[in-house]
């Protein structure tokens, strides 16, 4: 999912259901055709459906706010390594980004989601995860892809728990700078999908993955306490 989706969520207060978007892969094109049943489906309460419903409504075609609307990105480079796997998915959310950016500058706000960023980064590669994408205060990661290893979910797990420890040093750090506390929600889920199909062109292409485990990851992040990791 683009940053600008995620930034509009974010503009309309609705940040919290980016990572849904993003494990649904809903992009430029699909976004003016969602309906309140498809919101339905992706367990969005009734009072943000309406307020995406009438946000989406409003929507321009040549906006820049969302991306361009016209055009699959799938369409322009449709790769043929797509290959069936076990993979385990990682959802990583900094906790209470609005607010954040709320009472930041944004110099400070970019300052502390670079410094989150690259806790998650370190955390995921530790132990040998893949990095697939940034969606602004949120991090997808996969463990499994395109190395496999016998113990993946295990490594997802050990990197989790290893980025909630990493918040107490960041809140002594950056946290104490500009007086905030930081904590992290993140969820993990393993299960088959189909990974590896590229996506997208230049510095925002991406290797997609296709199955339900990646919104179970979502969900699994979205009911985590601050500063726990939920597992499946």
């Amino acid at each position: 999912m683009s940053d600008k989706i995620t930034k509009w969520l974010d503009g309309l207060g609705l940040g919290q259901f980016a990572a849904t978007f993003a494990a649904q892969q809903i992009d430029y094109a699909v976004l003016p055709e969602l309906t309140d049943e498809d919101l339905k489906e992706l367990d969005i309460p009734l009072g943000p459906r309406k307020k995406l419903l009438k946000a989406i409504a409003h929507l321009e075609p040549d906006s820049e706010l969302p991306g361009p609307l016209s055009g699959d990105s799938a369409s322009s480079s449709g790769s043929t390594q797509a290959e069936r796997r076990q993979l385990t998915v990682m959802f990583c959310d900094l906790v209470g980004s609005t607010e954040l950016s709320r009472k930041l500058d944004p110099e400070d706000l970019r300052n502390v989601n670079r410094s989150y960023q690259d806790a998650c980064k370190v955390s995921i590669e530790r132990y040998e995860g893949y990095v697939a994408r940034y969606m602004g205060d949120g991090v997808l990661a996969y463990f499994g892809w395109p190395q496999a290893h016998e113990d993946d979910a295990e490594r997802a797990v050990h990197s989790g728990l290893a980025l909630v420890d990493t918040m107490a040093e960041l809140n002594k750090s950056i946290g104490t700078k500009y007086r905030i506390t930081l904590a992290v929600r993140v969820g993990i889920a393993t299960g088959p999908v189909v990974v590896g199909d590229l996506i997208g062109n230049g510095a925002s292409q991406e290797s997609a993955v296709v199955g339900e485990t990646p919104n179970l990851a979502a969900r699994f992040q979205s009911t985590a306490s601050p500063n726990t990791v939920v597992i499946g």
